[in-house]
């Protein structure tokens, strides 16, 4: 499906991109070998991973907040290999993300099958709240969202028998203790009538020791198991204490009682300074495959240096090993691995695009539509880009940063902290203020933009950066001629980047060193990854 967008009431000629390139590797890639997998096996901004399984089948979703489309669905059998389906959410009518920043949008979602039908739980942060959404098919269409009424975050789907039941993040059921003091509730849902039902009942207080002030309990999921139910959640927040806890109970209304060895995931108790780190690891979702073992999907991040990382939170993958009716994702101490041996299921061959390790693609523009990799920001109400004669063409959209409008930007994901991304523009920008080019994008207030503009009548190749502001700031220019197309350039290698452009035959850097720190998540905030792609924007006459 086309990504819609806002289109401009200005008569600007578009902005046309020949291609759009990217490659990508990072240092501690390390040759695989025979039955091994490799960490993460979703690279880049694919958090908040929620996996099934259907038959010999696997799918899995992750969160995507104000990105369009959204909930990116991918399908394996392996557990390994992962193939994207589609995005949940793909038509305007289902979600309006008017005025959300780009962290806020759908959370956490939960995919889960009954019966037939698929099922995916999400909230919509300041856009609605919790809803439901079905499928008869993963690769969609999804329908539009049933609302549902309770307060919180984080919905999932337990199934029993014919029986539904939600359990979420919610206040608890007493004022407040401190700041992030929540609790996990579960409510009946009548999945056919698609209401609550019932009374909801509070299964956990705070988190594993109420005492200690544990904060955000979030992400429930419920299992049983040999006759017990186990809820596991993440605790600690989304940065460096991020944890999964476990707690198991006779009863689904509980009283549910803590595991003595939680957290059963972290990696906070370990030396940030140690090589290679893999840190922030929480928000699991168990599942056991057909031949009876069990494993879990979570999320983790990739820090170049000093927590420092651009790319946003990635899935993981590890085996759950059940110890005196407990399970455990990974023992106290221990660092998650890069490479690991794979789940004993059949053994598949790689999908035509890689999600992990080095991974490299062309996208020459030429389909019918762009691939469902490609996300814009906010709900699109009209077209702004259409695919004609081999280009994309961009038309002008709201500014970078207008959180009312949609910027005329249409993007992949960052997945390598070393990545090289390249493009090839054809546009004359014929007042002050026009743009288009590459932008680099981690927030509304935190990006960049490195392309063809026009300064004191002068047409320039020109690098602006916004550092959790609201205004641009013009690093560096140079006067450059267009009377053909022009190759756009930019060089990221951990916590730097460097911006190259190609005209008329010559290829010069226009500037290098430049502190790729402003599109970390420790200095920008929130909960995405960097998104880089055209971009076109021309200001009201």
């Amino acid at each position: 499906m086309a990504l819609l967008g806002a289109s401009s009431t200005l008569a600007a000629a578009p902005a046309r991109f020949d291609e759009f390139r990217y490659s990508g590797e990072d240092a501690a890639h390390r040759a695989l070998g025979p039955g091994e997998f490799r960490n993460p096996i979703l690279s880049g901004y694919y958090p908040d991973p929620s996996v099934t399984r259907v038959g010999d089948d696997y799918y899995l979703v992750n969160s995507s907040f104000a990105h369009f489309p959204g909930i990116p669905v991918f399908t394996s059998k392996d557990l390994v290999h992962w193939t994207q389906i589609a995005n949940a959410i793909d038509r305007p009518e289902q979600l309006d993300f008017t005025g959300r920043r780009t962290s806020q949008g759908v959370f956490a979602p939960d995919i889960s099958w009954h019966d037939g039908l698929f099922y995916i739980a999400n909230t919509c942060v300041e856009c609605g709240g919790n809803f439901v959404i079905t499928a008869k098919d993963p690769a969609g269409p999804w329908s539009n969202p049933i609302w549902l009424p309770f307060e919180g975050i984080d919905p999932s789907i337990y199934w029993e028998g014919d029986k539904a039941y939600i359990v979420n993040n919610r206040a608890p059921d007493e004022p407040p203790r401190y700041d992030g003091h929540r609790a996990i509730w579960i409510q009946e849902y009548d999945w056919r009538a698609g209401k609550m039902v019932g009374p909801s009942t509070q299964l956990i207080n705070g988190g594993v020791d109420i005492s200690k002030k544990p904060v955000w309990i979030e992400g429930p999921h419920i299992l049983r198991k040999d006759g017990t139910y186990y809820l596991t959640a993440a605790e600690g927040g989304t940065s460096v204490n991020h944890s999964q806890v476990v707690f198991r109970s006779k009863s689904l209304r509980g009283p549910f009682t803590p595991f003595e060895g939680n957290p059963i995931l972290t990696q906070r108790d370990l030396d940030p300074a140690r090589p290679d780190p893999i840190g922030s690891a929480g928000h699991a979702k168990l599942v056991q495959t057909q031949k009876g073992d069990w494993w879990a999907t979570f999320l983790a991040v990739r820090p170049y240096a000093d927590d420092y990382y651009t790319i946003g939170r990635e899935t993981f993958l590890l085996p759950v090993r059940w110890e005196n009716g407990w399970p455990i994702i990974l023992p106290k101490g221990q660092a998650i691995r890069r490479k690991l041996k794979a789940p004993d299921l059949p053994s598949q061959p790689a999908p035509l695009l890689p999600t992990s390790g080095p991974i490299s693609y062309v996208e020459p523009f030429d389909g019918p539509a762009l691939p469902m990799q490609w996300i814009g920001i906010r709900t699109p109400k009209h077209p702004f880009y259409r695919l004609a004669d081999g280009m994309l063409e961009l038309d002008s959209g709201a500014p970078l940063g207008d959180l009312n409008g949609v910027p005329a930007f249409i993007g992949r994901r960052q997945q390598h902290a070393n990545a090289r991304f390249s493009t090839m523009l054809r546009y004359v920008p014929e007042k002050e203020g026009d743009r288009a080019g590459l932008a680099a994008v981690q927030s509304d207030r935190s990006h960049l933009f490195f392309g063809l503009t026009r300064i004191a009548g002068e047409t320039v190749v020109a690098l602006y950066t916004r550092e959790a502001a609201d205004t641009d700031r013009l690093v560096a220019s140079a006067p450059v001629t267009v009377e053909g197309p022009v190759t756009l350039t930019i060089r990221m290698t951990g916590g730097t980047m460097a911006f190259d452009y190609a005209a008329g035959g010559a290829t010069r850097t226009l500037t290098q060193g430049l502190d790729a720190t402003l599109l970390s998540t420790k200095k920008a905030g929130g909960f995405v990854g960097t998104v880089v792609g055209p971009y076109h924007y021309s200001p009201a006459s």
